[in-house]
């Protein structure tokens, strides 16, 4: 036989014959009662080492065997490739143990595919964006960097030339820190870039702005030849989706803002006046004076987003993510304006003084108006469905679960007895809940001041103590806003997460507040929008703000990987040991006043779809107070997802409805400023012309 015909052959011989299929052995573990924290191994056999493992799960490497942290209930896939390119695909599921696990798994689908709705990207959708993220360098950090590490760091000597091609692991500069050496080492292949000269600091903590600045303790940046996209552990791209509910509540804001004249300027100090009492009249009809409508409202918003939320949103976009939570909150203020004036405007008052108000009067009676009868009935039974649902989730279980997480947190001997909590909080929220919303307003009258009072001197303190640091951090939020690393989405992707955390805090667009508004006493309902829209002020602008400089001024915003109320808690911990127990009281006040405040929302909305009478209601109410139990005594993940999910949902039927009503809004406003200027609007007024 030819020679050369023999070495082929034999080598397709030994090929086949010590070849093996692969063959893969599982290992399913669920390790406790707790939701979240299922375990997949899979030990593989024949085959080419080594393996590579592509999870669906996309937290886990693709060197990685064991997948941690999985949703009980839910099929997670395993594509295993050999060195030959020999694959084999399993699916397995975490077995479910208890309730809470059942209630997680089956609700973790439906969130999954609500959120496919709402956070949608129509513009990559069409081809005129690309949600992949980028990145044209990889920026080198000094080894051993973390934040709030000491000392001074410096460029000893360089090794390699700025412009110099370098490969993954090159040995690339000597840094300096107190006399001792750190080898610093190229991570990826590219072209060096040098940040630093030879003999120059590199990061210094004594000065403040290095500790504010992003990226200070950055030394070298490697260039990729061509753009690299970004991947999860699991080799996924990484995506800046542009999601529909931001861009639908974002517009709305924007269109309304221009529609109303640029209300939330023009209209701002006479919003104060109305707030602080100026103009109330109490025989107008209504339940509560117009700053008891506004502390209700702003007891429903202003919450644990406030504090972990944007602790979040500055994490993921960076200190510019601050400018785009103030816009995006000073464009919010004319969607309260138009919902809350037409919650005035199509209340119904019953003969026992109860109002009965919000997007389902104002859909329904409004849209009837405009002969649209129809849409108007479906929107307005939508808009109940869903914030009933909220009410029971986000507005409930969410608040006191986080808020037991909190004190526990700071308690430890709390811990395990979260029923008990639950039951205590329960009988709070009732002994308010009870008398309706003239108990509600009373309450949250004398709470929102005094939380906001604590939180907001916090953060005063906070700030304060660190105002050297005010220059460094102003400058990192405007060139974060407008020239942000790729890592953090460009600008588009700070720009939305910035949006995003402002349109979910404040809840303009939403309709919750236009509840609470519409009982407001007053024969002008233009002026209940002028009220109401000192609440995202109050909420985004102001809270938020506050938040996200706490975070910057104290260098947190750098941090990565860590729950955003303990980011949080830990800035406010760098200025005083103590000052954790001031942001648990915080949490604490924010959770019971959105609570109570929710659970009149929740109600009105339970009114329109069960009747007015107050048996209906007292089931409503015993109903919540149930759900406060659950909530602090167990752990619903995905449930509570489904719920916060249909607080946004209510976007949609309400922001249509505003649409088509703005026109009239507009004319009650013209006709509101002809007779405020006229002086024939107010009885102080009108006294004051006699």
């Amino acid at each position: 036989m030819n020679s050369k015909l023999l070495i082929p052959i034999l080598l397709l011989f030994s090929s086949v014959a010590f070849s093996q299929d692969l063959t893969v052995n599982e290992k399913i573990t669920n390790p406790s009662s707790l939701i979240n924290d299922g375990i997949m191994e899979v030990n593989v056999f024949g085959g080419t080492p080594p393996y590579s493992y592509k999870w669906s799960h996309q937290s886990t490497p693709l060197t990685s065997n064991k997948a941690f942290g999985l949703i009980e209930g839910v099929p997670y896939s395993v594509i295993i490739t050999d060195a030959s390119g020999n694959t084999v695909t399993k699916e397995y599921k975490v077995p479910m143990k208890n309730i809470s696990e059942r209630f997680n798994g089956t609700f973790t689908p439906v969130v999954d595919a609500i959120a496919m709705v709402l956070f949608w990207d129509p513009f990559s959708a069409v081809g005129i964006y690309d949600p992949n993220v980028y990145v044209e360098k990889k920026n080198i950090p000094i080894p051993g960097w973390s934040p709030g590490i000491e000392g001074e760091f410096l460029i000893k000597k360089w090794l390699v030339e700025d412009g110099a091609k370098v490969k993954e692991g090159d040995t690339i500069a000597i840094i300096s820190k107190g006399g001792s050496e750190i080898v610093g080492r190229a991570y990826v292949d590219g072209t060096l870039k040098h940040l630093a000269k030879e003999g120059e600091t590199i990061y210094n903590s004594a000065n403040k702005k290095d500790v504010i600045e992003e990226g200070a303790h950055n030394y070298a940046a490697v260039v990729y030849d061509e753009h690299i996209a970004l991947l999860h552990p699991n080799g996924d791209v990484q995506k800046k989706n542009i999601p529909f509910i931001v861009i639908w509540l974002s517009i709305g804001a924007l269109f309304f803002t221009i529609r109303m004249g640029f209300i939330s300027i023009k209209g701002f100090r006479h919003a104060i006046d109305l707030a602080r009492g100026k103009y109330d009249d109490p025989n107008a009809p209504g339940e509560v004076t117009h700053f008891q409508a506004l502390a209700t409202a702003v007891s429903g918003t202003v919450g644990l987003g406030n504090i972990a939320g944007v602790a979040v949103a500055i994490s993921l976009g960076g200190a510019g993510a601050t400018f785009w939570i103030i816009l995006a909150g000073l464009l919010g203020m004319s969607s309260k304006f138009v919902e809350c004036t037409l919650g005035v405007k199509y209340r119904d008052i019953a003969a026992d003084g109860r109002v009965f108000g919000g997007p389902m009067n104002y859909l329904r009676k409004g849209l009837e108006k405009q002969n649209k009868k129809v849409l108007g009935k479906v929107l307005a039974g939508v808009f109940a469905v869903l914030c009933v649902g909220a009410s029971f989730g986000g507005g409930n279980m969410f608040q006191v679960n986080q808020a037991f997480e909190a004190v526990s947190g700071q308690i430890p001997a709390l811990v395990g007895y979260g029923f008990w909590f639950g039951v205590i909080i329960s009988l709070l929220v009732a002994a308010v809940i009870v008398g309706g919303i003239q108990s509600i307003a009373k309450v949250t009258e004398k709470i929102v001041p005094i939380m906001a009072t604590i939180y907001v001197t916090a953060c005063l303190a906070v700030i304060f103590i660190n105002i050297e640091n005010i220059g460094p951090a102003f400058t990192a939020i405007f060139e974060g806003a407008f020239n942000p690393s790729a890592i953090k989405g460009g600008i588009i992707g700070v720009l939305i997460i910035g949006f995003q955390r402002a349109a979910f805090s404040n809840e303009a667009g939403v309709g919750s507040a236009a509840i609470a508004h519409s009982v407001a006493k007053t024969n002008n309902p233009p002026s209940e929008g002028f009220v109401s829209l000192l609440e995202p002020f109050i909420d985004t602008v102001v809270v938020c703000t506050l938040t996200a400089l706490v975070l910057i001024f104290t260098g947190k915003h750098e941090v990565v990987g860590m729950g955003g109320a303990q980011l949080t808690s830990d800035a406010f911990g760098t200025v005083i040991s103590w000052f954790p127990y001031v942001l648990t009281v915080a949490i604490f006040l924010f959770a019971f006043s959105t609570m109570i405040s929710w659970s009149y929302y929740g109600m009105r909305a339970w009114s329109y779809l069960f009747g007015k009478s107050k048996k209906a209601e007292m089931v409503y109410k015993m109903f919540f107070l149930i759900f406060v139990v659950v909530g602090a005594s167990v752990s619903l993940g995905a449930v509570l997802d489904f719920s916060d999910m249909m607080i946004l949902a209510m976007a949609f039927p309400n922001i249509i409805g505003l649409y088509l009503m703005s026109g009239e809004v507009k004319v009650d406003l013209n006709e509101y400023w002809r007779k405020l200027k006229a002086g024939e609007l107010y009885k102080a007024q009108r006294l004051a012309k006699k």
